[in-house]
């Protein structure tokens, strides 16, 4: 192996995990102890800063340093960094100008190959119908509410009130920073209401200092994700005053790309449900008419009397153009 690549392979692997002892990384490479040595004085003169320890099982570790060195990635970690750029402003953060200057580093400096598999990947980011644009969380906010996170620090900071009114202290544990559909969500313990909430984000000032340690209590369920994702059926992001779960006779595959903010669940490779909200039972029913397929009422019993009413409704229109094509 030349003395090039094989320092490529070295740094590759120091990145890979924290700790390497020096016989693998010799064994690995395929060279004696004393040619790794060398090497990593090689690294160090550029930049690296490699941690030694002697002994036995004495070995290498690659610390991070005041400035950031060359970093190195194979070619599909490469296209997978390039492509998470070419997607972040899609994330709500305030991260899209940094995001597209990083890409336009990177590309200058990716090898011909990797630029054409690159620039073969258009992503083109739609909204769903009716669907305001993500609001836009400020990066500090953002990065001072993930090491509140980290440290298990509570938190104390101004929530902006969504239209108009004054802001309100708040004291909150955080337990998790959730991302969902371009938007971002701090999920933590209200301490002067005693329970979980969900806080948008982008109304979140925190104020400083942090406030005081404290022991993470356990998100009832224990799954994050499923609680978050309730909270998200039942909270303002989604809150409907009728909700309701017909059967629809299409493939899940097919209700997917028109059920807003719906769930849809596949029963068979024919069949699913959606469950979706509206602000009447008439306007729900009418809202499942557009998937255009037999489908059933699950519950509840105002759903289908909504349906019921509707199909009267939609009889009568039918007999009346047809009255009136008969009157011509």
């Amino acid at each position: 192996m030349a003395t090039t690549s094989r320092l490529l392979t070295l740094l590759s692997l120091l990145q890979a995990r924290r700790d390497w002892p020096g016989a693998v990384l010799a064994s690995r490479l395929e060279v004696s102890d004393r040619t790794v040595r060398r090497d990593i004085d090689r690294l160090r003169e550029m930049g690296y800063r490699i941690d030694s320890s002697m002994g036995p099982d004495g070995g290498y570790r690659l610390e991070a340093g005041a400035d950031m060195p060359p970093l190195l990635f194979d070619d599909d970690q490469s296209i997978a960094v390039a492509i998470a750029l070419r997607t972040a402003p899609a994330l709500g953060a305030g991260i899209g100008e940094a995001a597209v200057r990083a890409l336009a580093t990177m590309r200058q400096v990716l090898p011909s190959r990797l630029r054409h598999r690159l620039d073969a990947v258009e992503v083109t980011t739609v909204r769903r119908a009716g669907e305001a644009p993500a609001p836009i969380v400020p990066l500090d906010v953002l990065l001072s509410l993930a090491q509140a996170v980290r440290d298990r620090v509570t938190v104390r900071f101004d929530y902006l009130p969504r239209g108009e009114g004054e802001p309100q202290a708040r004291r909150a544990e955080p337990h998790h920073l959730v991302a969902s559909q371009g938007r971002w969500y701090l999920l933590g313990w209200d301490l002067d209401r005693e329970d979980w909430r969900l806080y948008s984000a982008d109304r979140v000032r925190p104020r400083v200092p942090p406030g005081a340690p404290f022991v993470p209590r356990v998100v009832p369920g224990g799954d994050v994700d499923a609680f978050v994702s309730a909270r998200f059926k039942g909270s303002d992001v989604n809150e409907w005053a009728c909700r309701g779960t017909v059967l629809l006779h299409a493939p899940a595959r097919d209700v997917l790309p028109f059920a807003g903010d719906g769930t849809v669940t596949a029963v068979d490779d024919e069949r699913c449900t959606l469950e979706v909200g509206s602000w009447s039972w008439g306007a729900l029913a009418a809202s499942f008419g557009r998937f255009e397929v037999t489908m059933e009422v699950v519950e509840p019993a105002e759903l289908l009397e909504a349906f019921k009413v509707q199909a009267g409704r939609f009889a009568a229109a039918g007999s009346s153009a047809a009255e009136s094509r008969r009157g011509s």
